[in-house]
Parts: structure tokens; sequence; C-alpha cells
């Protein structure tokens, strides 16, 4: 078949397992160099409950987990499962944790530029490596500049609720269909695949639905 092998990827941009999962895609993709596979990246939120403007980490964490030493023996588990697919997660940078609608708003936007992988990465880096403020419209638009958006427009749109309704819109149609965790991804409109598989799961996962697929058309409903 010439049309690409789609994988859909739900996922939330302050998800340490979803960068984890990214990079456990790429390495599944260098398995597979000859199928041709197109990647798109969906919203989801593990908590819509964050203000905008953010949430203490500490306290977040505290909250979420029942006390910090819970939390950090939580993510004593992330951080060896990064150290395998070369993140050097930075927890102790990150002072909020941030409500990511923003954030997946230009996601969205990038996907007519075609760099919607770009960005993605720059977000987990600037979050879980640099503890950068998501929050901060400063901040989306510089990575945006960085990787190669308009972000004059960018920075308007920001100051608008463009898209937010269609954000929302997706994220309500991912938990609709029954996706409760990220990383999800969805292969073909087929195959899921929840949580971070290793990189050997996801590419015989590939192999399979390229094997077996009818309609090349087979996607996300968007």
């Amino acid at each position: 078949m010439s049309d690409p092998l789609t994988v859909d990827v739900v996922s939330d941009v302050m998800c340490p397992w979803c960068y984890i999962g990214k990079r456990r895609l790429e390495a599944a993709l260098r398995r597979v160099p000859d199928l041709k596979v197109l990647v798109r990246w969906h919203p989801f939120q593990l908590d819509s409950t964050l203000p905008k403007s953010g949430k203490d980490r500490q306290r977040y964490l505290s909250d979420k987990f029942g006390g910090l030493e819970r939390a950090n023996a939580f993510y004593s588990q992330i951080l060896a499962a990064g150290r395998e697919e070369s993140i050097d997660f930075a927890f102790e940078k990150i002072a909020l944790s941030p409500n990511t609608l923003d954030c997946h708003r230009l996601i969205l936007w990038s996907r007519a530029d075609d760099l919607q992988d770009e960005v993605v990465e720059r977000l987990f880096k600037a979050y879980f490596i640099d503890g950068e403020d998501l929050t901060k419209a400063e901040t989306l638009v510089r990575i945006s500049d960085e990787a190669g958006m308009q972000s004059d427009l960018v920075e308007q749109l920001l100051e608008t609720e463009t898209d937010l309704d269609k954000v929302e819109a997706q994220i309500a149609n991912a938990q609709n269909s029954g996706i409760t965790g990220v990383p999800c991804f969805i292969i073909d409109g087929r195959f899921v695949l929840a949580g971070a598989e290793k990189a050997e799961t996801i590419a015989a996962a590939l192999l399979h639905a390229d094997e077996t697929r009818t309609d090349p058309e087979a996607a996300l409903t968007e």
C-alpha cells in the first residue's frame, strides 16, 4: 500500500510516561525502516482541574499521591525508565504543574506546518529537562519559534480562545472512546497499545497492522 500507516498518539505534555513512550515509538520506527508511517498527536489531560496558572508542583504531588514520600517512590521508577531511553528527567526543576490546554492548542496548530513531532519534543524537553513554566505564553511562543512556526501568529492566537473548544472536544472524544490513561497508541485506527510499551512491542504491532490492513484511510476520528 502506498498510503502511510497512521499512528495516532493520545498524550499529555505533563505525562512523563508519554515522553518515554515517544522515545520508544521512535525506536520502534527505526526497527521498521521500510514502513511508511504517519504519526499524529492528539490531546489528553491527566488533570483538567488544574488552574490556567498551574499549581505548585510539590502541593500537586502531595495531594495526588497522599504525601511526597509516596510521590518520590513512584517517580523513582520513572527516573529509571527514563534513563533507559536516554531521558534525564529533572523533576526537581519543575516548580509548577501546568494546565496543558494551551500546549495542546500549540500542538494542534503545528500540524498545519508538519511540525507536530518537533513541537511535542520541545514541550517535553522544556518541562521535564529544563523545568520551564508551560503556563506562560512567552514560553510557548518561543518554542513555536524554535520549531519553525509563525511565532507572531501563535502569540496572537494564545491571547484568544481559538480552537480551545476543538481541543476540549478531542479530549472528550478520547475519554468517550475508553481511553483513561496515556500514552495511548492507535495504529491504523484498529489496534490500540495502552501505555509506554517497549519498542519491540510497538514495532511488532506496526508490522502486524501493515500486514492486515485493508483500509488505508482508517484513522482516529478527529
